[in-house]
């Protein structure tokens, strides 16, 4: 008996040195980064500047994989239900925290994914085209009280931050404005351009190009505080509902379950590729601020979203499909 209980001794203890050296050789193959969203966008655009960077820091190699489709469930539900190896890592964005209160999900976002870290925050424009009669935020204000539900607002999707955004701010200003959906991002810019909508609310590095040629003019911006890159834009919370502060906001995540040695050393490699002069300059020229926040202040960063967003969408009455 005392040789039986020896032998299950050293294998338990033999196993779990061959799931720590498992461990500790993490990462020895491919590293795949899923964005849940189209190429070409904000989220695509600093998931592969950080991929760029992280392969060198983690002696692998890092693939960006674009898998787009209801709001980024798709994308979601794939690194879900990935292994939990640390080799599918989910890039995503603010539908993540508004999802779940729109639409019934194919997986459990609390249990499932597990944070890694907010990458960083983008705050959004409020701009109307060239030839808008509207100069100033409350010009806007005015004239959606004075004709409630005249005043039009588009977006790509009502899942999207450029709805969300916008909704939470008619609902803080008192104002009813028209909803104008679009099938993406894109057709939503060109929208604004073309003078179909009244306003939109969209990131900085979407309209820069169209501020800087004159085809849009910017109101106000999302955040707490003035951005540099927008120094005479005021704050949506100065200009006309105080306390007021909305980010598109980046974060990456694991499988549920990936282990702790795993996460931290993720961790770790994408604090340090933030630091790097190089990336923090792209992200400054895109308008973005660097987080890089730990594990657990991320989760309390997305509770708070969560709580933020399903206010928001309880107020305006949308209904869970």
């Amino acid at each position: 008996m005392q040789r039986r209980t020896l032998t299950r001794a050293v294998l338990a203890l033999a196993a779990a040195c061959s799931v720590g050296a498992a461990q500790a050789a993490w990462p020895d193959k491919t590293l795949s980064i899923v964005v849940p969203y189209a190429p070409g966008g904000t989220a695509d655009a600093l998931a592969r500047l950080l991929a760029q960077h992280l392969g060198p820091r983690l002696k692998t190699t890092v693939v960006v994989l674009n898998k787009a489709g209801a709001s980024g469930v798709i994308g979601q539900s794939e690194v879900a239900r990935a292994p939990a190896d640390g080799y599918t890592v989910l890039y995503d964005a603010t539908p993540l925290s508004i999802n779940p209160h729109l639409q019934k999900l194919p997986y459990d976002p609390d249990k499932d994914l597990q944070p890694v870290t907010l990458v960083a925050v983008t705050p959004m424009l409020v701009a109307v085209p060239k030839s808008s009669p509207y100069n100033t935020l409350p010009d806007l204000i005015k004239a959606a009280k004075q004709s409630p539900g005249k005043v039009t607002f588009g977006s790509g999707g009502q899942g999207t931050v450029q709805y969300m955004g916008a909704e939470l701010f008619a609902q803080a200003a008192s104002i009813q404005m028209l909803h104008v959906p679009y099938k993406s991002g894109g057709p939503f810019i060109q929208a604004i351009l073309a003078g179909e909508i009244d306003v939109g609310f969209a990131n900085v590095p979407a309209l820069t190009a169209h501020v800087k040629s004159g085809m849009v003019k910017p109101l106000a911006i999302t955040s707490g505080a003035r951005n540099l890159g927008y120094p005479d834009v005021p704050t949506i919370g100065e200009s006309a509902v105080k306390g007021y502060e909305v980010y598109e906001w980046n974060g990456m995540f694991v499988p549920g379950g990936t282990p702790a040695e795993i996460v931290s050393q993720l961790h770790a490699a994408v604090r340090d590729v933030m630091a790097l002069p190089e990336v923090k300059a792209r992200f400054d020229a895109l308008g973005s601020r660097i987080v890089a926040s730990s594990p657990d202040e991320f989760r309390k960063f997305l509770a708070a979203e969560r709580t933020r967003w399903a206010d928001t969408v309880k107020a305006a009455g949308i209904k869970k499909e």
